[in-house]
């Protein structure tokens, strides 16, 4: 069974009032196009931006609070366990899904809502993707200290959007490590492969509570070759041949054997906006996987996420 650990639902009314790409996917296309390309089960999230925002200010490109919702991902996230657990439950047992959420703005009615829903709607970890909506991840130490109470308590992993670049205040790499170290009892996954830092990655398979993903791992190679500030600067880069995104893929595999988890970060394994034109296909993000040795794919698209979700055996995931 090859699992997908990284993967959007739903609509983001910033990337499609802005005229960016992609903007929306829902769950019968991305079990279609998984199928096809021969992958099992998914972990699903909501799309990034949500219902808090003003909408005519996002059509600006810019987050001003106070949209149509007063609470984030309240929204989004009942409306993603909707199509999952009503709308299609044939296709929904094939997922893992997990709750999005604002890891600083109104945390107390954030998780009183994750409480109504968790006996309606069982998710299996939380994410946070806290660059787009310019949200501290930090605040999970201080004000945002009740979501990593709630992962202890009911044995939920984090999924967490890193960064290194200079001007990303919110998200960095080095941050969401200083949370995993000060909060030993919790599980973390770094996605996007800490950017290729080496000293993030090093300090992942140092800590035995993270793992990082590779989701998005084709434009991110493609960062390195087009020297874009999205990935770490080649002095602080894990050395690898990034003009062949498959072999770095094994070279990442090989280095970290029980800490990389394979994920497409699909409709997002492509990223066009105004500025940058990044664009690869499920099928070649898959195709990465596929030309793995047989313990590599195994380890990474199936016993890693198992060790992150603290399930001892794939018959406990959801059955189709």
């Amino acid at each position: 069974m090859l699992i997908d650990c990284h993967n959007h639902l739903g609509v983001d009314l910033f990337f499609y009032l802005n005229g960016y790409h992609p903007y929306a996917q829902d769950l019968p296309a991305l079990v279609t196009e998984g199928r096809r390309c021969g992958i099992d089960r998914w972990v699903v999230f909501p799309m990034v931006t949500n219902l808090t925002f003003d909408v005519p200010a996002m059509r600006a490109a810019k987050f001003t609070y106070g949209g149509l919702e007063t609470v984030p991902y309240v929204f989004e996230n009942e409306r993603m366990f909707r199509e999952l657990y009503e709308l299609y439950p044939d296709l929904g047992r094939l997922t893992l899904p997990f709750a999005i959420l604002d890891p600083m703005r109104e945390p107390a009615a954030q998780l009183k809502k994750l409480r109504e829903f968790r006996p309606r709607f069982p998710f299996y970890g939380l994410k946070i993707q806290a660059t787009i909506i310019q949200s501290d991840v930090t605040a999970l130490l201080t004000t945002g200290r009740g979501f990593l109470d709630f992962a202890a308590e009911f044995n939920l992993p984090f999924l967490i959007h890193s960064s290194v670049k200079p001007d990303d205040v919110w998200s960095q790499a080095r941050d969401i490590l200083r949370v995993a170290e000060a909060t030993p009892g919790v599980r973390f996954c770094l996605a996007h492969s800490c950017r290729f830092d080496r000293e993030c990655l090093d300090r992942v398979a140092q800590l035995p509570n993270t793992w990082f993903d590779c989701s998005a791992h084709r434009i991110h190679c493609e960062c390195v070759n087009l020297g874009l500030p999205a990935v770490a600067p080649q002095p602080h880069r894990f050395a690898a041949d990034y003009r062949n995104p498959t072999t770095v893929l094994r070279d990442l595999a090989e280095a970290y054997p029980t800490k990389l988890i394979w994920g497409s970060d699909t409709p997002f394994q492509s990223y066009v906006d105004k500025d940058y034109s990044l664009r690869s296909t499920y099928a070649e993000e898959t195709a990465c996987l596929h030309a793995l040795p047989t313990r590599l794919k195994q380890a990474v698209a199936h016993g890693n996420l198992l060790a992150l979700l603290q399930l001892k055996d794939a018959n406990l995931l959801p059955q189709g």
